[in-house]
């Protein structure tokens, strides 16, 4: 492609948005420039404290049951008290709690802490993902999805690679950059973004019927991908909770590691605008299934691993998988959430990464504990085959209109019209 082919499509990808998405897009890369609890916490308590892998698996357990706790809760708010009032809470709530947590000296407290953390940050996921749903126009969605996850890993990628090297000289300092970072999200927040929360009277949920947790948990098809996702999240989570671990107990070190998991980061800068337009119009079905596949298959691959290099081989397989899976995922539930219960369907779907966030560590501490590291990238393959067989399933029973293409669409499918298609 040209050069002025590469401006046309680059123009293409980023014009026509509203300005309030692209404060939402900046508040979200601010917070993920300060990344650092969630990617170093396995090598501070592991490095730095001393404890063994399964009590630092036992922490980011407890940093995802506190998600866990308040992805539904944080869904429920989202539609009673407005985005933007729930976005305010969470953040400087994740400021103070994470600040508080680089003081924890104590095993108890530091796992205490980080309960209250994971609760707190993951709090913003369901207004974040409601709010770009109520402000973009639905056939510019997938593109603002894509974006926002851009974003996310612009911010990751240079947050990976700087705080592998403040880790290796104060923990402490990474702890206090991301507690000043996720304030100044709060900040913008504050400043720049209105409420978007859809009122009763709008046209686009006149009509619409209440919805309320158990419309969602009722809601078969939705489940079913809320179910799917987990078991691609708990692959995916191998990144932050078993990699660090195992290239710990290889000898390599924090900065090794940064510069490793920060290919995960580049790429998706470098690839997810192309790729989201080159699949945006494709079948679902085969994107979500080759995403199951690359993604358990790649973490597979890095039981044969020995090297910076080929660690970093391994990154870009199941990162392709990422820069597939998000925007095709979040096109279905999307597609498949009411208009006035989009926080609450948010809500249930962020559940998924949580309890993903709670399982993953456990499992990763476990494995690599009894049985070493190699297992546990010999699971990932398998869960990643598990998940592939499911998505296929699940996409077969979609109406033809939802299977050909990544469109979404307000309304809930005219075949279950109480609640979204089941």
């Amino acid at each position: 492609m040209s050069i002025a082919g590469v401006r046309r499509a680059a123009r293409e990808s980023v014009s026509g948005l509203p300005r309030a998405f692209w404060w939402l897009w900046a508040s979200t890369l601010v917070n993920r420039l300060g990344g650092f609890v969630a990617t170093f916490m396995a090598l501070y308590l592991t490095l730095d404290r001393g404890y063994s892998a399964s009590y630092a698996g036992l922490v980011a357990a407890l940093h995802g049951l506190g998600g866990v706790v308040s992805s539904l809760g944080a869904g429920v708010m989202t539609d009673r008290l407005g985005r933007r009032p729930t976005l305010l809470i969470a953040q400087t709530s994740t400021a103070l709690s994470v600040a508080l947590l680089g003081f924890m000296h104590h095993p108890v407290a530091i796992a205490a802490v980080a309960c209250l953390v994971g609760m707190t940050s993951n709090a913003s996921r369901p207004a974040v993902q409601a709010m770009m749903a109520d402000i973009v126009r639905r056939e510019d969605r997938v593109r603002a999805f894509a974006l926002n996850y851009w974003a996310i890993n612009l911010g990751f990628a240079i947050s990976s690679t700087g705080a592998g090297l403040i880790a290796e000289y104060s923990y402490l300092a990474g702890f206090l950059g991301e507690a000043t970072l996720t304030l100044l999200c709060a900040v913008l927040v504050f400043v720049k973004l209105p409420e978007s929360r859809p009122q009763r009277g709008d046209m686009a949920g006149k009509g619409e019927p209440e919805t309320r947790i158990g419309t969602v948990l009722r809601d078969g098809r939705y489940m079913g991908v809320v179910g799917l996702s987990f078991l691609i999240s708990l692959i995916f989570m191998q990144g932050s909770v078993g990699l660090p671990v195992a290239m710990g107990l290889g000898g390599f070190s924090p900065s090794d590691y940064g510069l490793v998991i920060a290919v995960n980061g580049v790429l998706i800068v470098a690839l997810q605008i192309p790729v989201t337009r080159f699949i945006e119009h494709r079948d679902p079905q085969r994107l979500l299934v080759l995403s199951a596949l690359l993604a358990g298959y790649g973490f597979g691959l890095t039981a044969f691993a020995g090297s910076i290099g080929v660690y970093a081989l391994t990154v870009c397989v199941w990162t392709l998988a990422e820069i597939i899976n998000s925007p095709t995922q979040m096109g279905l539930v999307v597609q498949l959430s009411p208009v006035h219960g989009r926080g609450r369907y948010q809500g249930v779907y962020t559940l998924s990464w949580s309890v993903a966030a709670l399982v993953a560590p456990l499992m990763a501490g476990y494995v690599i504990d009894r049985f070493g590291a190699e297992w546990l990238w010999g699971s990932c393959a398998a869960i990643g085959t598990v998940a592939a067989a499911g998505y296929w399933l699940l996409m077969r029973g979609l109406p033809e209109a939802g299977a050909g293409t990544l469109a979404v669409t307000d309304a809930a499918p005219a075949a279950a019209p109480e609640k979204a298609e089941a």
